[in-house]
């Protein structure tokens, strides 16, 4: 099924996606006051997480965090402190993504000025004295700071039992781990100058495929008191999906269209990241495609050529084509595990379309 043809998107399936939004923007208006107490100078901090967390983003985290709890909970479950609770994944979500664009030193993030570059600009439209660039780089080091703590402070405050909060605590607080862990293996990797495909996979399955849908499965259904089969069971579903959904993430940052991706065409190419897509380009490159990898990779300055021409690299040496292999073989494998999970039958309809989406790409 294309992911166009859901009669509901599995994402707004029981108003979810709203329910999340609700759900942020009254924490955020709390915290909006928090800040406030602290001065004037705290108004830009205010309204430029506002705008990060509340406009943009597809609340994929929360969403298999909420039907990961639905799948052991039952059909007829609906409580609105899990949704809280699932909601706080997001807040995890912006302080990965603000740190990850200050050091990648993206320009942009969802269409708009990255959280470094936004406070750079302030601190030039402002006359302010000192570096701007040094200025952009503490303010996105500290607002992403405090989403990671506001991702804590949520969950513990979401209102839900206790008991079932103390039960899915270690892995909420592993997979914040996880992701800081990927992070630094991405950041070792790129000093590194890339090239191995194992590497790489290490890179995103901990960067990326666990924190997007085998924890927060976890965690929702920790939430409901599920037991360590079905975890194992949840693990055989997402664990596959989220790296055949990161694996879509690389094809699309080299080859995606940037009015759906809101940034630049071949942007990842100007960052340098090193990919599964760009580690297999390598390991198959002749010698004057390996030239070109060396060369244009990590140029901030690459062109719409430059682009062009790495883009017919990675389809010639057959790269592109292994991956969209790739994801086809890790979606196959999801569903399989997902066919034989304990999970109640509504819920396995809505993460069969949560694959299905995930892999073509509408979430």
């Amino acid at each position: 099924m294309a992911a166009d043809s859901f009669p509901v998107h599995p994402l707004d399936r029981d108003g979810l996606r709203q329910r999340v939004n609700a759900a942020l923007g009254e924490f955020m208006d709390r915290q909006a006051g928090v800040l406030a107490a602290a001065g004037e100078g705290m108004v830009p901090v205010t309204a430029a997480l506002s705008d990060f967390v509340l406009d943009g983003g597809k609340r994929l985290r929360p969403g298999f965090c909420y039907w990961g709890w639905r799948a052991v909970a039952g059909p007829s479950a609906d409580d609105e402190a899990v949704v809280r609770a699932a909601a706080s994944l997001e807040l995890l979500q912006a302080s990965a993504l603000i740190h990850d664009d200050l050091m990648d030193s993206s320009d942009t993030r969802r269409g708009k000025p990255a959280v470094h570059r936004r406070f750079e600009e302030l601190h030039r439209a402002t006359g302010w004295v000192g570096s701007g660039e040094s200025f952009g780089s503490a303010a996105a080091i500290l607002l992403g700071d405090l989403c990671l703590s506001w991702c804590d402070e949520m969950f513990g405050a979401s209102g839900v039992d206790e008991k079932a909060l103390r039960a899915a605590k270690p892995l909420f607080d592993v997979m914040r781990t996880e992701v800081m862990a990927g992070q630094y293996l991405d950041v070792l990797e790129q000093a590194m100058g890339g090239g191995s495909v194992e590497r790489s996979r290490r890179v995103m399955r901990f960067k990326s495929a666990k924190y997007t849908i085998e924890r927060p499965l976890h965690v929702g259904a920790a939430l409901a008191g599920a037991d360590e089969n079905t975890l194992r069971a949840y693990s055989a579903y997402g664990l596959p999906l989220g790296e055949a959904f990161q694996l879509r993430d690389d094809v699309l940052g080299v080859f995606g269209d940037p009015g759906l991706t809101g940034k630049p065409a071949g942007d990842d190419l100007r960052e340098g990241k090193r990919t599964v897509l760009l580690a297999l380009a390598g390991e198959r490159a002749d010698a004057g495609q390996a030239e070109s990898l060396e060369t244009l990779i990590g140029d901030p300055e690459l062109s719409d050529a430059g682009v062009k021409e790495l883009r017919a690299v990675i389809e010639d040496t057959g790269a592109l084509a292994e991956v969209e292999a790739m994801i086809a073989d890790l979606a196959t494998r999801a569903l399989a595990g997902l066919a034989v999970a304990p999970v109640a039958e509504d819920a396995r309809e809505v993460l069969r379309e949560l694959a299905d989406a995930a892999t073509v790409r509408s979430v």
